[in-house]
């Protein structure tokens, strides 16, 4: 008789590479055996969770989320924040240095990890903040356990202003020097500045105002600098909330010179546009803003080739006194997303036919464990990795609706969407914390380390 904590029954799993039907056992919060359906016997003692006619996914990892604790816990903090994911499915998330204090030393990492620790649903990794006066700290916040790094190339939420050029080499060159990653809010700070003083000047109050003063130029200018300080120093580096064409196409030709670039994409830049943002106006407001129709597809298409490497959310929740502004000035960039991410995936692009089951994985899971030295602990469905399982149904129909989603402020451009497909069970090393749409399990989240 098996001994085994937690048995995962006649579930289909899905890899990058494989879908096949089996069993999962369950100890110690790692996954110990897989077997063919029926071979493992559960003893009394063991939970059981039947995924008959479900799909097992390795625990789905959000690789940007803003928190918001320290500081700003009035919008969100580790606790609601977590049990969002968790209930969308996702097991681990990156959080985002812009809270208050920054996370920009090794005392305010440990701060952040003893906060989150008390009361996350889902394991975190945290990143550490590349900023002008952040470089000394860098290599103290990688032994404090950061899992990389993030700069600002153009301001965004916290107004964090960027490093000028020679300071951001020296970071990436000691970043480089840790054999961590370094991720980039990829905007040109002086296009943009300078097009929202003249659109202010204008008079401009409208919502498209807000994707006239931030183009797809910053957007390309900022990925074409990475890529050449990254050729120079060796820095590994991320694109965070991809959201054209062209940049995608210029992290294509980063790639060709040698450069190590992940990518990430969102639901809002795959599924909404210029168009969405003229009827929803402040709620839509996001940086980078959305586009004119025509780049989702191609960013939808380069999940699906695997030249977007990961599906992230950018899940930044605020007040609805800060976002419903008639100035669109004053109306503040984020809304949620870590909830309904996977929802919307599977409805526009799984169901669509625009991403296949392991495609999908290879965005949500293997994409960015790998990006970011998480692999093969997160990501994977293997002997020896944690118990991080996403367990699917792709019939399951809902409707996205604000009143029920899980966060602090739920605001979100997608309310009042139809999907079809939906996490009904998930699993954060070995214990499950959501099973049919309910909160079951307690906090245990805890910090992630690199595995290499």
């Amino acid at each position: 008789m098996s001994t085994f904590a937690l048995v995962v029954r006649n579930g289909t799993l899905v890899t990058p590479t494989n879908t096949y039907r089996a069993d999962i056992g369950v100890n110690d919060e790692r996954i110990a055996a897989i077997a063919a359906p029926g071979e493992l016997q559960a003893d009394a003692a063991a939970d059981v969770l039947d995924a008959t006619a479900r799909y097992v996914l390795p625990g789905v990892i959000d690789g940007h989320v803003h928190f918001r604790e320290p500081g700003l816990e009035y919008k969100e903090d580790f606790g609601t924040g977590s049990r969002a994911a968790v209930m969308g499915g996702v097991t681990t998330v990156l959080d985002m240095p812009n809270t208050l204090p920054t996370t920009s030393t090794a005392e305010l990492v440990e701060q952040k990890r003893q906060l989150a620790e008390a009361k996350s649903y889902c394991d975190f990794g945290l990143l550490g903040l590349l900023a002008q006066d952040s470089v000394e700290h860098l290599r103290p916040m990688a032994e404090a356990g950061v899992v990389g790094f993030k700069c600002f190339l153009g301001r965004s939420t916290g107004d964090i202003g960027p490093p000028d050029d020679g300071r951001l080499l020296e970071g990436m060159s000691i970043i480089a020097a840790l054999g961590v990653r370094c991720a980039f809010h990829a905007e040109n700070d002086q296009i943009m500045q300078r097009r929202i003083q003249k659109l202010q000047v204008a008079g401009r109050k409208d919502p498209l105002a807000h994707l006239e003063a931030r183009p797809i130029l910053a957007e390309v200018e900022s990925i074409q600098r990475v890529g050449l300080f990254a050729a120079h120093t060796g820095t590994k580096v991320h694109i965070l909330h991809l959201s054209s064409g062209p940049g995608l196409a210029t992290i294509v030709e980063c790639r060709k010179r040698g450069v190590d670039m992940t990518c990430e994409t969102t639901p809002h830049h795959c599924f909404l546009t210029a168009e969405d943002m003229q009827k929803l106006g402040p709620i839509l407001r996001i940086n980078p803003p959305v586009r004119e129709p025509g780049h989702g597809p191609v960013l939808l298409a380069g999940l699906a080739s695997g030249g977007v490497t990961a599906i992230a959310t950018d899940h930044s929740p605020h007040l609805r006194e800060e976002k419903l502004r008639a100035d669109i000035w004053q109306a503040v960039s984020g809304f949620s997303g870590v909830e309904t991410s996977l929802r919307l995936f599977l409805t526009y692009g799984v169901h669509a036919g625009c991403l296949s089951l392991q495609q999908l994985v290879r965005a949500t899971s293997d994409g960015p464990a790998r990006a970011w030295g998480l692999y093969p602990r997160k990501g994977a469905l293997q002997v020896g990795s944690d118990a991080d399982l996403t367990v699917v149904d792709l019939e399951l129909e809902d409707t996205i609706e604000e009143a029920r989603l899980h966060g602090k402020n739920n605001l979100t451009p997608f309310e009042g969407h139809r999907t079809r497909g939906a996490a009904v069970a998930t699993i954060v090393r070995g214990h499950v914390v959501m099973r049919d749409g309910e909160l079951v399990g307690l906090p245990r989240g805890r910090m992630i380390a690199r595995c290499v």
